[in-house]
């Protein structure tokens, strides 16, 4: 079993390793986190969806937004649209592709900021979000694993990660990307807790 193990190290790290050397990609996630800067200092929300394991990575971004990441500070308006309450009824009465953008009718203003997250970026709720994002006068971060997504061609910043054949490698690299974000808001908004770092 320990080939496997192998293997599969060897593939992240070959994909991580595409991604320091993708200097377009690189600006993008650079832009992205001035632009959560931006929302942040002006008062907005930022709000992020996705699904499946997209999903999970949505919530771990806004809750190391609300919590913390690596030390104490101030918490910052964010939310991931994973309430079950909300996300049964809306797709029982309205439709999977609605959860995320009746969600976002009902609470974005214009100035606040969607991150969406879909490996393919095609899924159809996301997408329906961004649209209803853009429609609000947000701005929208999109996280893809191809270049040619549509959900790109939406945003306001398209951060494409692709890393292979499967998602599971596409996710590894969002994580990545999101804990970069959140470090780049941080030290903009609380350099004091990076002082030690450099």
């Amino acid at each position: 079993m320990k080939q496997y193990v192998e293997a599969s190290l060897a593939e992240a790290s070959r994909a991580l390793a595409a991604l320091q050397r993708d200097e377009a990609t690189l600006d993008a996630i650079a832009a992205a986190g001035e632009l959560l800067v931006r929302t942040f200092e002006q008062g907005g929300r930022v709000f992020s969806c996705g699904n499946g394991g997209s999903m999970c990575d949505a919530m771990h971004f806004a809750e190391e937004l609300t919590g913390r990441y690596r030390q104490d500070r101030a918490a910052l308006p964010a939310v991931a649209i994973s309430d079950a309450g909300h996300l049964t009824c809306v797709g029982n009465d309205y439709g999977y592709e609605f959860v995320f953008s009746r969600y976002l009718e009902a609470h974005m203003r214009a100035g606040d900021c969607l991150v969406a997250l879909s490996t393919s970026g095609s899924s159809k709720n996301v997408l329906r979000a961004a649209r209803t994002a853009v429609d609000a006068g947000a701005s929208v971060i999109a996280l893809t694993g191809k270049r040619e997504a549509e959900l790109g061609d939406i945003a306001t910043l398209h951060v494409c990660t692709p890393a292979g054949r499967f998602a599971d490698r596409v996710q590894e690299l969002h994580i990545k990307t999101l804990h970069i974000l959140i470090e780049m808001v941080e030290r903009r908004m609380f350099p004091d807790n990076y002082r030690a770092c450099g």
